[in-house]
């Protein structure tokens, strides 16, 4: 019966379903494999990097592969909830005791942050389309990277204190910095989790599969497709290119916030142009519009260069091997026919039969 259930799902319903599964299935076995000591202490370190790259890769892709523009200026979004999220939690030390609770807000507060950066730079940007929205997002996240750069903020009994290009000297006995400029954010507490990290990730696909299946979602899919048919029909394209983009900003925001609680110290440069190439990478080599692929090539392209260390002198070479593989692979088009074929041979065989 629960097999003939998920034969008559809808293909798009049924992918959704094996991406659900497949996450908890991992997250599972890692648990299992991290509580017998099967694990690590280098990949026990990653886990939580991985689940921020695969929401980023998820959030990414919902631009460049259910929208169809190009995004060089992603990791401009994930400085911004990296940076606001960590303010939140430091700042918040003495009020909510609880690092999980501290954890949630930082998250949260990095997603709002990063939606309204997302909705300020949408509005000139969303009217650009092809290269020229492509060199206009990487610019913005390059001038994001720099400003934090140039960014101070301490905290005291006063509340917070911000100030651009100059250090802050007169903060209370109490005070203490958190953002100091080009030296970054120092003594942050690594409060991130890997159970916070699959909650996030299990969050973003809920957020993104219901967007892209719901009527808003197919109208961004029009867009992408036929932009002139869209307009036609009277479709709003700015409206629904927005709600992608600011969807897709506060997810980088959340996984920024996420990433950045991981580690004692960041500087903004680790949010450079770099980084959004490499989330990029994620979402070409999974496919785009591919949610799983996305996840299973964030997964594999975080582990792999950790795990090709020993090899010294041919390390890049078979990576990037690898990466040429991977692409093949999941570009495909036999091996997806493949893969619908597996999930869904079965509903025209129970037809026949039940005829």
């Amino acid at each position: 019966m629960k097999m003939k259930r998920l034969t008559s799902m809808k293909k798009s319903t049924r992918r959704s379903f094996f991406t659900y599964a497949f996450v908890i299935i991992a997250f599972a076995v890692l648990q299992v494999m991290n509580s017998l000591g099967a694990l690590s202490f280098s990949l026990q370190g990653m886990l939580v990097p991985i689940c921020a790259y695969v929401v980023m890769a998820i959030s990414l892709n919902l631009t460049v592969g259910i929208l169809g523009e190009l995004s060089l200026g992603h990791a401009g979004f994930m400085s911004v909830g990296a940076f606001t999220g960590v303010t939140t939690a430091m700042a918040l030390q003495n009020v909510i005791p609880s690092a999980p609770l501290r954890l949630a807000a930082g998250m949260a507060v990095g997603a709002v942050f990063a939606a309204v950066v997302g909705f300020l730079i949408g509005i000139p940007v969303l009217r650009l389309k092809g290269d020229y929205l492509a060199i206009v997002t990487l610019a913005f996240g390059e001038i994001i990277k720099s400003i934090f750069t140039n960014l101070y903020v301490g905290v005291d009994g006063d509340g917070l204190h911000i100030r651009i290009l100059s250090n802050i000297t007169d903060l209370g006995e109490e005070g203490f910095m958190i953002v100091r400029g080009p030296m970054g954010m120092g003594g942050v507490a690594k409060i991130s989790t890997f159970t916070a990290g699959f909650i996030l990730v299990m969050i973003s696909l809920a957020v993104v599969f219901n967007l892209v299946n719901s009527r808003a979602g197919r109208a961004i899919m029009s867009i992408r497709d036929n932009r002139i048919a869209a307009e036609s029909i009277g479709l709003n394209i700015t409206k629904y290119k927005m709600m992608a983009f600011v969807v897709s900003a506060a997810l980088a925001g959340a996984a920024g916030a996420l990433f950045t609680m991981n580690y004692s110290t960041m500087v903004a440069s680790k949010f450079d142009f770099n980084t959004s190439i490499l989330v990029l990478v994620f979402v070409v080599l999974g496919g785009l519009g591919n949610m799983l692929g996305s996840i299973i090539a964030a997964a594999l392209l975080t582990i792999l260069p950790e795990a090709l260390r020993s090899f010294a002198d041919y390390r890049m070479l078979v990576y990037a091997i690898v990466l040429i593989l991977v692409m093949l692979a999941t570009n495909n088009p036999t091996l997806r026919i493949w893969i619908d074929q597996i999930t869904g041979k079965l509903t025209g065989k129970r037809k026949k039969e039940a005829a």
